[in-house]
């Protein structure tokens, strides 16, 4: 594409399921096509799609003839168990030399060091890459490409673009996800099918109530189906902003419906490219698009942050799911008698019980109560308000004997990295000890500081070499994922001496959204718009078909946080966890009222001093008492 003005050439990049749509997809106007191995990618749940090894080298060499090029998805996060295949795997890969990988797990990095594999490398849209330090540091630890958070704008990329020598991949048509990448915790949790391995159930499509402070909602709607992306109608501005690659999603989709799609978005580029004074958008292929589309069609986060129009609310569009709502496991005698009974991997250490808080008044109950660190929220659930620089300054002095740390928000941008690290640079005069980290982009920018960095669950680590790539990014304590099944958390604490945090107890967030779903109850306010609070002293649930609550819960800065209808309980095995070794036992208390959270701290002193020889189930009765909530293990149910 010779254009003029010396137009960027831009990539468009297309999906294939199987080696049947491939070898169509690959004749098409596509310049690069994706598609996984057997195993390690984002589409695991049927065993005919994905190519075999035979097929990937037989792709790779038909791309190739052809000028094309051809991205391997190695995208799923993988526990130590499957690591040594995943190396045999990857050595076949450097022997068929496809153009690039395109990761998630940032383990990946140590097992190509490892192996010595020079395949160029991209970061996964589940890397969830979002602001500048972490698209610099992504660079230096060898990403060549990023594909952008979808929460991302155009303005944003284009910003980004005349700073660094990154590539950058978007989206540009296709299904999306409601929650930001590889913050969507629901299916791992609910079915043992973790939405970060490729297995994912798509709780998201399930049609919901509302509830809120008159009662429920008497109608079901898809409060949470987002429509698919369509950037058809927007190429210039993909193409100025600095996007180098417009990616199509669709792997479980047909050849036919693709190569359509495919063939309409290269027309338009070429037609951009070769004469942009001349462009038009072609209204017979738009109404092609829309013709052949399965869901409603938006622009997503491209230009703004969209609101009620973003969801296919009345779900005439959506597909037929595969999956219905169920309860979330209870409590199972038999699964913890399981657990009591395998062996200790490690000796007894001292093991500290960490609290994260939502405002002051929970702050003390939990120092009050026996809890041997605190974190202070940085993204506080309405209607409670940041914490002020004098509140954290209190608590530093309160908590002197304790440990006081910032938990920071789990997407950050520029002002919030600023904001935190010019407060940091305040950590003696207010009594902070350390920050728990969300993202790596953070780790890289406040990790100078000369202060203790505890990983937070957001950053999904789910095996020992992606531990070992945190120690070195400067982390002094990773919280294993929330979707770890007991075999995976006994692998990392076997195999990694990175210190290991576990959530033992209350309601981590298992989707995390950019969208609000109380705006988009009343309006199609936005967080960009002059919102009148509408969160502000009401709090919503999402029923689902089988009558169980999700409650909802805004932020300060307008995301929303959908938390489980039962807690994480497992005070049951708690002294086993500590026999394995690890570090810290957390208390992710956001959701309790003060005093609630209060008496749930001290259960939990108790267990961990063992200054109180009650039974299992006595403390478990007073756990449901206290909360008022039923309890599950949570992913430590599953084999």
């Amino acid at each position: 594409m010779n254009g003029l003005n010396n137009l960027q050439q831009v990539e468009l990049l297309a999906p294939a399921g199987t080696f049947e749509d491939f070898k169509e997809i690959i004749k098409s106007g596509a310049d690069a096509v994706y598609f996984g191995g057997k195993k390690y990618n984002m589409r695991m749940h049927r065993q005919d799609y994905n190519l075999t090894k035979e097929e990937i080298r037989i792709a790779v060499s038909m791309a190739h003839s052809l000028k094309k090029k051809v991205y391997i998805t190695f995208n799923n996060m993988m526990s130590d168990l499957e690591l040594d295949e995943a190396k045999d795997f990857l050595l076949f890969l450097q022997e068929v030399q496809p153009d690039a990988l395109i990761i998630q797990d940032v383990g990946v990095f140590e097992i190509m060091k490892e192996l010595r594999l020079d395949i160029p490398v991209h970061a996964s849209v589940m890397m969830n890459a979002h602001n500048n330090s972490m698209v610099d540091r992504l660079w230096e630890l060898g990403i060549s490409r990023v594909v952008m958070s979808r929460e991302t704008n155009l303005e944003k990329i284009r910003s980004l673009s005349k700073t660094t020598s990154m590539e950058f991949e978007y989206f540009v048509h296709g299904d999306m996800c409601i929650a930001h990448g590889a913050q969507c915790l629901y299916s791992g949790l609910l079915f043992g099918k973790s939405s970060n391995r490729g297995l994912c159930m798509k709780p998201c499509r399930w049609p919901f109530k509302l509830k809120d402070k008159k009662g429920v909602r008497q109608i079901f709607e898809h409060l949470l189906a987002t429509k698919d992306m369509c950037m058809y109608r927007h190429i210039p501005q993909l193409i100025e902003a600095g996007v180098t690659s417009f990616k199509i999603e669709g792997r479980m989709r047909n050849s036919k419906y693709l190569t359509l799609i495919i063939n309409i978005y290269k027309r338009a580029i070429e037609r951009y490219i070769n004469d942009p004074t001349g462009y038009y958008v072609d209204e017979s292929e738009f109404a092609q698009i829309i013709e052949s589309r399965t869901r409603d069609l938006s622009t997503s986060y491209a230009f703004k942050t969209p609101g009620r129009e973003y969801v296919g609310m009345n779900g005439s569009r959506e597909p037929k799911i595969f999956s219905r709502a169920i309860e979330e496991l209870k409590i199972d005698n038999s699964r913890i008698q399981q657990i009591q009974k395998m062996d200790n991997s490690k000796k007894s250490r001292t093991t500290l019980l960490t609290v994260k808080v939502n405002n002051f008044d929970a702050f003390m109950q939990a120092i009050d109560n026996g809890a041997d660190e605190v974190y202070l929220a940085g993204e506080v659930f309405r209607g409670d308000k940041p914490f002020t620089l004098q509140q954290i300054k209190e608590a530093g002095n309160i908590g002197k004997d304790k440990k006081v740390y910032l938990a920071l928000p789990r997407m950050m941008d520029e002002r919030q990295l600023g904001n935190y690290e010019a407060l940091l640079k305040r950590k003696s005069e207010l009594g902070i000890q350390g920050v728990v980290i969300t993202n790596i982009g953070a780790i890289s920018k406040l990790k100078s500081n000369d202060i203790t960095i505890i990983g937070d669950y957001s950053l999904n680590c789910y095996n020992s070499r992606s531990a070992e790539v945190y120690y070195e990014e400067g982390i002094n304590r990773i919280t294993t994922s929330v979707e770890a099944r007991l075999n995976v958390l006994k692998e990392i604490l076997q195999r990694s001496d990175l210190q290991v945090e576990v959530i033992v107890q209350g309601a981590p967030v298992i989707m995390y959204l950019e969208h609000c779903i109380y705006a988009a109850k009343h309006s199609n306010y936005t967080a960009q718009d002059c919102c009148p609070d509408l969160c502000k002293g009401e709090r919503i649930s999402l029923v689902d078909e089988k009558g169980f609550e999700h409650p909802v819960f805004a932020d300060q800065y307008c995301r929303n946080h959908i938390i489980t209808s039962k807690d994480i309980c497992l005070l049951p095995i708690v002294n086993k966890l500590m026999s394995w070794g690890v570090v810290a036992v957390r208390v992710e208390g956001q959701h309790y009222d003060a005093e609630v959270l209060g008496k749930v701290v001290a259960v939990y002193r108790q267990i961990i001093d063992g200054t109180n020889q009650k039974s299992y189930k006595d403390y478990m009765d007073q756990i449901i008492a206290i909360t008022g909530r039923e309890q599950s293990l949570g992913a430590l149910y599953f084999d």
